[in-house]
């Protein structure tokens, strides 16, 4: 089922979270799972010279990836974010733009040996749109890899999500869950031709783990 994706509150909503996510003194750093130092790392997007991260929030990814000497790209919805990140890591060489990902992907001409997105636009965005845009993007031999939380069971599909609980100003968006072999059709379907999807375990039983999905061209 489409959902629209020009939300007027969606800005707002990740100018919101720009607010509290963005440190000053934040450094580097490059983490698939939610829990730091868990999980795999940027091997999982091979040897590329060239990476875009979609939905780059905080830019330190790409700053770990600049560091490595590979030439590093992001786009990010939130005008805030793109300020604060941008302007933190181009010193390292990292270009950030402002832009919903499906019309920046759209205008944009580039290509590149990686695209990712870690909890990002790959979560929350329709993928029958996104993916054949980001497959479009890839070098030959390129690597789409992204992570997000696994779907809950019985829960699949676009889900509303507000921002900060269920009082005060309407701010919300929408994510994407599905289960893993689901998530491999999507792919294979808008031309990638493998497509793994896995669920790598929480460092403490019982707690959440995170969903890895990795598409080659």
């Amino acid at each position: 089922m489409p959902v629209p994706h020009d939300i007027p509150t969606e800005t707002e909503l990740w100018d919101a979270f720009a607010e509290s996510a963005f440190k000053d003194d934040a450094e580097p750093s490059f983490c698939w799972t939610q829990y730091a130092g868990h999980g795999p790392g940027p091997e999982l997007l091979g040897a590329p010279d060239s990476v875009l991260e979609i939905g780059c929030g905080t830019g330190r990814a790409l700053a770990h990836l600049a560091q490595q000497g590979i030439k590093a790209t992001g786009v990010d919805l939130s005008p805030r974010m793109v300020e604060r990140a941008g302007e933190k890591w181009a010193p390292l060489g990292v270009r950030i733009e402002r832009g919903e990902v499906l019309d920046w992907l759209a205008a944009d001409e580039g290509r590149y040996d990686a695209v990712y997105s870690i909890f990002g636009a790959a979560w929350f965005t329709d993928p029958s749109r996104l993916f054949p845009f980001v497959r479009e993007h890839l070098n030959e031999g390129g690597t789409f890899v992204f992570s997000q939380p696994p779907a809950i069971p019985g829960a699949y599909g676009p889900q509303g999500m507000y921002k900060g609980g269920f009082a005060g100003k309407a701010m919300f968006t929408y994510r994407y869950s599905y289960k893993p072999a689901v998530w491999e059709r999507h792919l294979l379907r808008a031309g990638f031709t493998d497509a793994t999807a896995t669920v790598v375990d929480a460092p403490k039983v019982g707690h959440i783990g995170t969903l890895v999905v990795q598409a080659c061209v």
